[in-house]
């Protein structure tokens, strides 16, 4: 009975170990400067990661004391938050499984289609109602304006390994044929009817092509980028959540039967 409480409480305080990097993992998303814009997606996986941090502690306490009443607490606080962890993990996956991306010839970038990115992610996040005040926050970052100080000649900026916002919304799209004079600064297009976004495209650095759905497409683009690289910390801790919730249930088991039997004596 002993050795599955001392397991118990040793996996809790792996569980607590693993909540460090959860909760980094989602301060590192949170300073990203797409998340900064999308205000409700920043936290939820911070918030994740502290709620494991304390369930932990609880299951840690009750296991290695023997505390019946705590262990009981911990296993419903657990249940809770395997199955809240493991919606999140789903809903990332299926919105975050198509992409937009495609190759343009002579460049190392990326460019995106809005239409190639879940319906989900279109409508509560690049919709109207939400997207003024992304767009202003967008407009409102350095994003773009760095992009003058790394890059000077068409060669290097062509060369570029741009982020996905970075492709879609501080340039036009490239089969409107503009020509580049530098990042954020692109004139005479030859083509300029094959693609709305090559009319709203504005040499003003507050505007540039913030307005554009290939802006909107690469902020989609950053946002899948950087939570498949989360999802991946996700898994490994919801794998080992579900041991200890497992093997807590056997320590409060053989907690109630140590309760029991001390009762009958």
């Amino acid at each position: 009975m002993s050795l599955s409480n001392n397991i118990t409480a040793f996996l809790n305080f792996l569980a607590f170990m693993c909540s460090i990097p959860i909760i980094a993992s989602g301060t590192w998303l949170a300073s990203k400067p797409d998340n900064e814009c999308i205000h409700w997606l920043r936290w939820p996986v911070v918030f994740i990661g502290i709620a494991i941090m304390l369930v932990s502690m609880t299951g840690f306490i009750g296991a290695y004391w023997k505390k019946e009443g705590l262990l009981g607490v911990y296993l419903v606080c657990m249940a809770l938050l395997i199955v809240l962890l493991l919606v999140l993990l789903v809903l990332a996956f299926v919105v975050t499984g198509p992409t937009g991306a495609y190759m343009v010839p002579g460049r190392a970038y990326r460019e995106y289609r809005l239409e190639g990115f879940s319906y989900w992610l279109r409508d509560h996040i690049t919709g109207p109602d939400n997207w003024r005040n992304i767009r202003a926050c967008l407009a409102d970052s350095d994003i773009c304006s760095k992009l003058n100080k790394q890059y000077v000649t068409a060669e290097q900026f062509f060369a570029a390994d741009l982020s996905p916002i970075q492709s879609g919304c501080c340039k036009p799209p490239t089969i409107c044929g503009y020509q580049y004079m530098n990042p954020t600064l692109w004139i005479n297009p030859t083509n300029a009817i094959v693609d709305a976004d090559c009319s709203i495209w504005n040499n003003d650095p507050s505007q540039l092509c913030y307005n554009c759905d290939s802006c909107k497409a690469g902020l989609l683009g950053n946002l899948r980028k950087e939570w498949r690289k989360s999802n991946l910390i996700l898994i490994i801790t919801l794998v080992i959540l579900i041991w200890v919730y497992l093997i807590g249930c056997c320590a409060y088991k053989n907690t109630l039967i140590k309760a029991n039997s001390k009762g009958h004596k």
